[in-house]
């Protein structure tokens, strides 16, 4: 079994996860990139971003060439922004064909998923599998033994 790990970060968080699940396993990444890149100024982006998500934003993304037959399982790794995936996360899962891959979701977030997962599933039409789901407060992983037993359990299926 193959996977490939595709993700988007917008304060580092999300790819600190994402670069010790590569670490470990040494599996395909991919970076989600959006064509204009998002003000430093957090708290302008949770401003703007509160409006857009609910209305399904999808930004511009760079393109992203990747061949989801050559993989078994896709490791989709996003911030929660507004109780759902990340507007970039969004415009990625809108344009790209999952092939009904089974879908092992990484979220990280301040506290609430709200409806993350469902999306992930309703847009892709992929097999949620074993979800993780990790809070940060001020760039710190607040949920670091359950990242590390998750990342330690994380190839047992392929086995």
């Amino acid at each position: 079994m193959k996977r490939v790990i595709v993700y988007y970060s917008y304060t580092g968080n999300t790819k600190s996860i994402v670069e010790k699940i590569k670490e470990k396993y040494g599996y395909d990444s991919f970076e989600i990139k959006p064509t204009k890149e998002y003000s430093d100024d957090y708290n302008l982006v949770v401003e703007s971003e509160e409006k857009l998500v609910p209305m399904d934003y999808q930004p511009d993304i760079e393109e992203l060439d990747i061949d989801f037959s050559k993989y078994d399982e896709i490791i989709l790794a996003t911030p929660v922004w507004w109780y759902s995936v990340a507007s970039p996360v969004n415009t990625f899962i809108h344009t790209h064909d999952f092939l009904k891959k089974p879908i092992i979701p990484v979220v990280t977030n301040g506290g609430y998923l709200g409806r993350t997962l469902e999306n992930i599933s309703k847009v892709t039409g992929s097999e949620i599998k074993n979800p993780l789901s990790l809070k940060f407060e001020d760039g710190r992983l607040m949920d670091k033994y359950e990242f590390e037993d998750w990342l330690n359990d994380l190839d047992e299926d392929l086995i």
